[in-house]
């Protein structure tokens, strides 16, 4: 399954030199934060997977809706069934471009422009990041908000104080070239 995965996405840069650098993630942590004025909401997913080709600045991330875990059950159990559907919409995705980015070895900003999709609802993003460059490994850090009426995340009125109108979205990516994993 994972090398399915890998070849899935994989594709998504054809057309592109076959000697471009590709790098992948399989070592991350995705989480979101929903601060309300009746409880707050925070969980977290190690089972994104991601490719940068260091070449084009392409840059591809699936998340499992299914992968992120609560501190509570329930909110878990709601937040699959009820408010991002899981069954129906069972990733999150990222496809786009690093820009600003350089292989030089150190820490460098840069921003991600692309599409976004969530819950069936692509939209197009723009968010900063971190970039740090060492010998055989690309780190990415980012943090950015996220409206949840955007993406058709529907929040019931009974339930409306418990969760935000705005996430933060927290993402690291720890890459290494593609083939040496």
């Amino acid at each position: 399954m994972r090398h399915l995965l890998l070849i899935i996405l994989l594709s998504s840069f054809v057309g592109h030199s076959v000697d471009a650098q590709k790098f992948i993630s399989e070592k991350n942590h995705v989480s979101f934060y929903s601060k309300a004025p009746m409880e707050d909401i925070e969980a977290h997913s190690y089972k994104a997977k991601s490719i940068f080709d260091t070449e084009t600045s392409e840059i591809v991330f699936t998340v499992p809706i299914n992968t992120f875990q609560f501190r509570k059950s329930l909110m878990q159990e709601h937040f699959n069934e009820k408010y991002l559907e899981s069954h129906k919409y069972p990733r999150a995705k990222f496809k786009g471009k690093v820009v600003g980015f350089s292989n030089a070895s150190g820490k460098q900003t840069a921003t991600a422009e692309g599409l976004l999709e969530i819950h069936g609802v692509t939209k197009n993003v723009s968010v900063e990041g971190e970039i740090e460059v060492s010998p055989g490994q690309i780190t990415i850090r980012s943090s950015f908000p996220v409206r949840v009426a955007d993406y058709n995340i529907k929040i019931p009125k009974l339930v409306v104080s418990n969760i935000a109108e705005v996430v933060d979205v927290k993402v690291e990516f720890i890459y290494v070239p593609y083939g040496v994993q």
